[in-house]
């Protein structure tokens, strides 16, 4: 698998989510996906795949500037994603830390595992550890 194969991935996956197309999602995630909100939630892939059915609409969804690093038949991708969404007619627009595991099998690729923090905004302070010069 190249980074190139990985993006290419990563931007049919961008499609799907944008188009709301299950079946499209249905064939790009791995059969033990599991997605990670922004808020914790864990979701299953049957869950992932349900979430246009339980009221989750996109009218932007944008995974910009994806980084790939390959580990053999594994990629890690981490991006930032921005969208203009609605759950049950509630906004949860925004942008956030996407990372995404990329798995090769049986000749194909699959997304194992995605997961979301955020939304990203200016930290209040430092952190902690931070020292200044």
């Amino acid at each position: 698998m190249s980074a190139q194969e990985v993006l290419d991935l990563v931007r049919r996956w961008e499609s799907a989510e944008l188009g709301e197309d299950a079946a499209a999602l249905d064939g790009l995630l791995a059969e033990d996906f599991h997605g990670i909100g922004p808020l914790g939630f864990v979701l299953s892939r049957q869950q992932w795949l349900g979430r246009y059915h339980g009221g989750l609409r996109n009218a932007a969804f944008e995974a910009k500037d994806p980084q790939v690093r390959m580990y053999g038949d594994t990629a890690v991708v981490v991006a930032v994603q921005q969208q203009e969404t609605t759950f049950q007619e509630h906004d949860s627009s925004g942008e956030f830390r996407l990372g995404m595991v990329v798995v090769k099998r049986d000749g194909g690729w699959a997304i194992a595992n995605i997961q979301l923090s955020g939304p990203l905004g200016a930290p209040p302070s430092a952190p902690p550890s931070f020292k200044r010069g």
